[in-house]
């Protein structure tokens, strides 16, 4: 059964970009809220701001007509008693009143209309003061006609259009005030409509993605689900694997040691009659001298040269293969009672273990003038001869392919990588064309010239023993550029047998 790749977010590809699609819709929804309840503060801020500005218009010109007022009423009773305390009071009057004009020019220098209705009040309010200093110095008729007609007195006049252009300036104002309080309504229900429209786009927001996610987490609980039922099937699968594995390389064990077992009886007796050959061709040799140097008829030319020549060529390779199907035999015994050896796992330093390979090939480094270097290798648990026979392979191999007249340069390096030991041993040797680089891990075949001893095992085993110890063997090499064979174990293997 196939399970589904998980991403990051979702189950999928598909689910991921509508998550991040969801979230970058939230945050765009956020920034837009935010940018957009900046401006509508601002803009009702300065919708405020007018307000109060028109209302301090409002308030300064109910303060100016009140000036205006009194100053009138004072007038009047000047007029009509003609005590000085009135005078008093007009002066403070129109004193105020141009103060109120002059605050007013100031409040309303951003409106032309109310500026050029605040320089008429002011010349209206000159006009009046010029003509009340005419009007206190009559006497007589003159004064006697003024009182009669006062109600349309030029004074009178000046007070009533200057109360004419407040009313007018008053209803501008007022009329600006309700322009601005609608447009501060208005921005105030552009902010809460923005807001909610943005909390409820987070929210939807909010909703599509928690539902995602939760159909996503029931994908991935369903899938965990899927992958421990594979996993189990997996384990038991690869227990029965494992043992079926383990009785075959048991039974392969067991038939290489009967097999070189029973080859060795065969080939001792002809080892044996290989040596009972070359006395008699010896002592045939020897009789055929004898009779050369007695005088006795000497054998025919053709019995001369097979004694002389072709009989000793023939044992001489009868001898060599023999010699060599025995170290076969040997080495595939030794393979044999290796992989039928009990495995012990035990703290390894493996720094000591290659200082100790070292010192016992300091006699071919010194000879060969090869700088072998160990740096600090990290510990390890593991078996200790089964290491030391694979580092010791590593590390004499590393020796024996150096290239010819240059100095060698070998270094063991170490490392650790997601639990698992590294060792490194690299040379600058001949290295190792890319086409062999697994050939010359199979057993009886080696790569390159074979001008050193060797049967083709070591490697082999090494490779096939570090499998037993939970590890492989990895090489990097090319021809002339040296090479770099790496070990990787686990930092702590338990055994074979272990049920972890």
């Amino acid at each position: 059964m196939a399970t589904k790749i998980f991403g990051s977010l979702g189950r999928d590809t598909r689910a991921n970009r509508l998550i991040l699609l969801y979230l970058g819709v939230g945050f765009t929804s956020l920034l837009v809220a935010a940018v957009a309840v900046f401006w509508i503060q601002r803009d009702n801020e300065a919708s405020a701001a007018l307000v109060s500005h028109t209302l301090a218009v409002e308030a300064r010109l109910g303060t100016f007509a009140s000036s205006n007022e009194r100053l009138e009423t004072a007038r009047r009773g000047l007029l009509l008693t003609g005590s000085p305390a009135f005078q008093r009071i007009m002066n403070d009057a129109e004193a105020k009143a141009r103060w109120h004009l002059a605050d007013l020019s100031t409040l309303t220098r951003d409106n032309e209309r109310q500026q050029q209705r605040i320089a008429r009040m002011q010349s209206l309010l000159d006009a009046y003061h010029a003509y009340h200093q005419r009007s206190i110095g009559l006497a007589g008729d003159a004064r006697r006609a003024m009182l009669a007609g006062f109600m349309n007195d030029t004074g009178v006049g000046y007070v009533r259009e200057t109360r004419q252009i407040v009313d007018t300036m008053l209803a501008e104002e007022l009329q600006l005030l309700r322009a601005r309080e609608a447009r501060q309504k208005q921005t105030q229900f552009l902010f809460t409509a923005t807001v909610a429209g943005t909390g409820l786009l987070i929210l939807i927001v909010a909703a599509a993605t928690l539902l995602l996610i939760r159909r996503n987490l029931e994908a991935l609980r369903a899938s965990q689900e899927e992958l421990a039922n594979l996993n189990l099937g997996l384990e038991q699968l690869v227990d029965a694997r494992t043992a079926e594995l383990t009785r075959a390389n048991n039974e392969i064990q067991r038939f290489a040691y009967i097999v070189s077992h029973d080859l060795r009886s065969p080939l001792v007796n002809v080892m044996g009659f290989t040596a009972e050959l070359e006395a008699a061709r010896k002592a045939i040799a020897g009789y055929a001298e004898k009779s050369d140097r007695d005088g006795w008829a000497a054998p025919d030319k053709d019995t001369r040269l097979a004694i002389e020549e072709d009989l000793p060529e023939a044992i001489g390779f009868i001898r060599s293969s023999t010699q060599k199907m025995d170290r076969l035999i040997n080495a595939i015994l030794q393979l044999s009672r290796q992989g039928r050896r009990t495995l012990a796992p035990e703290a390894l330093d493996l720094t000591a273990i290659a200082h100790g390979i070292s010192d016992s090939l300091h006699h071919r480094v010194e000879e060969t003038g090869t700088r072998l270097t160990i740096e600090p290798l990290p510990g390890v648990v593991n078996d200790r001869v089964g290491v030391e026979q694979i580092l010791s392979n590593l590390i004499e191999n590393a020796l024996k392919y150096l290239k010819p007249s240059v100095p060698g340069i070998i270094s063991v390096t170490g490392s650790e990588e997601y639990g698992r030991v590294v060792v490194e041993v690299a040379d600058n040797g001949r290295g190792i064309d890319p086409r062999d680089h697994e050939r010359i891990f199979d057993l009886f075949r080696r790569s390159g010239t074979q001008d050193q001893p060797g049967e083709g095992i070591g490697l082999a085993h090494a490779r096939a023993l570090a499998y037993r110890l939970g590890g492989f063997i990895e090489v990097k090499s090319a021809l002339g550029e040296g090479s770099v064979f790496r070990l990787i174990l686990p930092s702590e293997w338990r055994g074979e047998n272990s049920d972890e």
